[in-house]
This record gives structure tokens, C-alpha cells and sequence, in this order.
């Protein structure tokens, strides 16, 4: 596995595997309605243009095999981890680990104490065992569809 910085040509395949994801790892904490409202299949071109800038504009990491993305995740300059997908059908391969532990690399180079992130119901056992703590449930609503995510931080050691 190879973890690399993000380029524009990775946005197409990035995006599906957003949507594959979502619509398979996350319909076990997720019904119908909430996937529809997470990750909308009429909103795919739309997203495309507007991750290409954000994706580009945060520290951006692809981990890829054999030419092919497998997982990708992204963080702003201020430590918050904003999108964080493993491929479905490359869970539980260590792809999440290696994202994350050079994303938290990447926040203590630029001198961060802490990081935080919205974790799905799905993802927040990973986050946890990586030491994240859950601080508060959170609803949010999305298309008149209310989700529930965990806002949870990590304190950073130098």
C-alpha cells in the first residue's frame, strides 16, 4: 500500500468510493433515507467539482494498491478531519490506520495539540481505538434527514 499526497486526477475515483461506501459499510448503522441524504446519487457531479477544490485546498492523503484507491482522507490546516472513507471492499486492512496516523504526523509537524472530527455511528469504534474520545452526539440534518454523528477530539503528544 502506498500513502500519497491527493491529486485532481484522483476526484472521479474518489467519489465513487465515497458513494460505494456510504451506501454499503454505513447501511448497518444507517437507514435508507439517511444514505440517500448523506450521499445523494443526483448530487455526484456536483461533488466532484466542489472536492476537487477542497480536497486540493486541505492536507489531502490517497492510499492506493495495486493502482487503485483504496482509501482517502482529508484535514484542514486546523486539525479538523473532515472526510475519512475506506474502499467496501478493503475494510478492516489497515487502509484507515496508515490514513489516519499520517494525518496526525502531518497535525504534529505543524505544531497542533489536538485534532477532532464528526464520526458516523460506523466509524466511531475506529476512531476510539485509535484514542479519540467521543465529547458529544450530535443530529444534524441533512435534506429534512436527521443523522447522528460523534464529535470527537484526540490530544496530540509531541
Amino acid at each position: 500500500m502506498i500513502i500519497r499526497k491527493f491529486q485532481d486526477s484522483d476526484i472521479n475515483q474518489i467519489v465513487s468510493l465515497f458513494y460505494e461506501t456510504v451506501h454499503t459499510i454505513n447501511a448497518q448503522d444507517y437507514s435508507a433515507d439517511q444514505l440517500q441524504a448523506w450521499a445523494p446519487k443526483d448530487e455526484k457531479f456536483a461533488k466532484i467539482s466542489a472536492w476537487k477544490v477542497s480536497l486540493s485546498r486541505n492536507i489531502t492523503y490517497i492510499a492506493e494498491m495495486n493502482g487503485e484507491i483504496v482509501g482517502f482522507a482529508d484535514m484542514t490546516s486546523e486539525g479538523h478531519l473532515d472526510r475519512f472513507y475506506v474502499h467496501k471492499d478493503y475494510q478492516g486492512q489497515g487502509i484507515a490506520f496508515a490514513l489516519v496516523n499520517r494525518l496526525e504526523a502531518e497535525a504534529k509537524e505543524l505544531g497542533l495539540a489536538e485534532m477532532d472530527t464528526e464520526a458516523s455511528i460506523t466509524a466511531k469504534p475506529f476512531f476510539e481505538r485509535q484514542g479519540y474520545q467521543s465529547i458529544q452526539l450530535q443530529v444534524v440534518e441533512r435534506k429534512g434527514v436527521k443523522l447522528v454523528n460523534f464529535k470527537m477530539t484526540k490530544q496530540l503528544s509531541n
